[in-house]
């Protein structure tokens, strides 16, 4: 029953007229997630309080006071705080951490009487593209269960993917929305930076961290939006503006001029099957009426490099906090204060978090700080200049998202810095701010999702989703 419903438009309408309620859709969702364990898509669920908020949505829909989100059955990343509830950024340091306070996301998700499901999957500390860098096990994709769903949000498309829950929110570091949806066949939004409150979101790079949605339908990824959206007196850097009535979003055939990466079609390191995906949409885009031309982008080599600079000495920053001294976990053969900090810190994190923190370590330390994180900020502008510049031109950006389907479970990439390159298609949106979205483009040879990327200039959401409602139905 769960999955009959892609849009919370068709589960409000089921309310209406089929006698649909909201305990009946926590039911279905409860009976996929245990008939799905073996996916290890939650952390933890929330079964009996899922129920109760059922309850209670059900007594508010009859009433005629529901809010915007009454119906929607929500799963949440395992690095967004939820007063009462344990988050540990599937890591063993937060292992049995209880948060004191919720997330803004959280509370203006409740607010508008969601029901939030569990806390799902993911990299360790939001830092990988395969979900295999968790401390409770890796995730699996539902379409083959070999197979990665992609990271670090990849329990929360998985989630969605397999009817476990109607919707999941994210969040998206250099592509930890996007990518994970294109390996699930789903819909993932990073919106601009500064869209969304990150106030109770375990930080992994604070210039980059956003939350986003991954949903079945742009009408629910828009709703969601502007529901977390706006103005929070908890984060200084969002801008102040709202994302009024999003929910409205209507498919939008009117040409536009879209600019492809060439060298995402010329590159070898890009799956066949994936270029062949993307040409056939630039096909049917110019066919339509639209103008596409392919762009060469002079800064394509550094957009990895940048942003792994910069992510990882974010990432040594935030995660200095985790000391084994103010909360986590503490290793018991600690004898005094450096042991404890030594042996609780390297006994608590995983080998691709420490990797990240030696690495932001010694970008950030004296002789080499100029040498590679200053010069990082540099490019970083450039890349967000010359982004600019071609956005002014034109009116979205087409990628694949990924350069690859979603490979085997331990398959990956030995080497890390072949894996990081795995995300060449979207740090760019991240180092920018810009906002971007990943939709489901259908499967290849081998049954496999496939996705595709469109970006567009900073807080234009409501033209992105437009377009992209318009982009799923040619």
């Amino acid at each position: 029953m769960t999955n009959s419903y892609s849009s919370l438009g068709q589960i409000r309408d089921g309310i209406a007229q089929e006698g649909l309620t909201v305990v009946k859709l926590v039911n279905g969702y409860l009976d996929k997630i245990w008939a799905n364990t073996h996916l290890n898509a939650f952390n933890e669920v929330f079964a009996d309080e899922a129920l109760a908020a059922a309850v209670f949505v059900d007594e508010r829909v009859k009433a005629g006071t529901a809010g915007k989100l009454a119906g929607m059955v929500i799963a949440i990343k395992d690095n967004i705080c939820y007063k009462g509830h344990k988050v540990s950024a599937s890591s063993k340091i937060l292992e049995n951490f209880t948060s004191i306070y919720s997330s803004t996301v959280v509370e203006r998700l409740l607010a508008e009487d969601a029901v939030i499901i569990g806390r799902c999957n993911c990299d360790e500390f939001a830092m990988g593209a395969s979900n295999e860098n968790s401390f409770f096990g890796p995730a699996r994709n539902f379409a083959d269960e070999k197979r990665v769903p992609g990271g670090s949000s990849g329990g929360s498309a998985v989630a969605v993917q397999a009817g476990m829950c109607h919707a999941a929110i994210g969040t998206d570091t250099g592509g930890s929305v996007r990518q994970p949806a294109s390996f699930c066949g789903v819909i993932g939004l990073k919106p601009t930076y500064g869209r969304i409150s990150r106030h109770g979101i375990i930080a992994y790079a604070s210039s980059f961290d956003q939350v986003g949605p991954i949903t079945r339908s742009v009408a629910d990824s828009a709703l969601l939006l502007e529901v977390m959206a706006g103005p929070d007196e908890y984060d200084s850097t969002l801008i102040n503006r709202t994302a009024k009535e999003l929910r409205s979003v209507v498919s939008d055939p009117s040409p536009k001029k879209i600019a492809y990466l060439q060298e995402a079609i010329s590159s070898p390191g890009v799956d066949s099957e994936v270029k062949n995906n993307l040409v056939k949409y630039i096909e049917k885009l110019r066919a339509a009426g639209h103008t596409v031309k392919p762009i060469a982008f002079d800064l394509l080599e550094y957009l990895v490099p940048t942003y792994y600079i910069l992510a990882m000495a974010e990432a040594s920053s935030n995660l200095s906090r985790y000391d084994g001294v103010h909360y986590g976990y503490r290793s018991p053969a600690a004898v005094d204060l450096v042991s404890t900090y030594k042996r609780s810190r390297s006994e608590g994190f995983g080998k691709e978090v420490k990797r990240r923190i030696m690495l932001g370590t010694f970008v950030l330390s004296a002789g080499y700080y100029d040498a590679y994180f200053a010069k990082a900020q540099k490019v970083r502008r450039m890349i967000r200049e010359q982004t600019n510049a071609i956005l002014k031109e034109y009116d979205f950006i087409l990628t694949p998202t990924a350069p690859e389907t979603a490979f085997e479970i331990g398959k990956g990439p030995k080497d890390p810095v072949v894996t990081y390159l795995a995300d060449i298609f979207t740090v760019q949106a991240s180092l920018t701010g810009a906002p971007a979205i990943s939709l489901p483009t259908g499967n290849n040879s081998k049954g496999l999702p496939l996705g595709l990327q469109l970006v567009a200039r900073h807080f234009e959401e409501r033209e992105l989703l437009d377009f992209s409602k318009y982009f799923l139905e040619l």
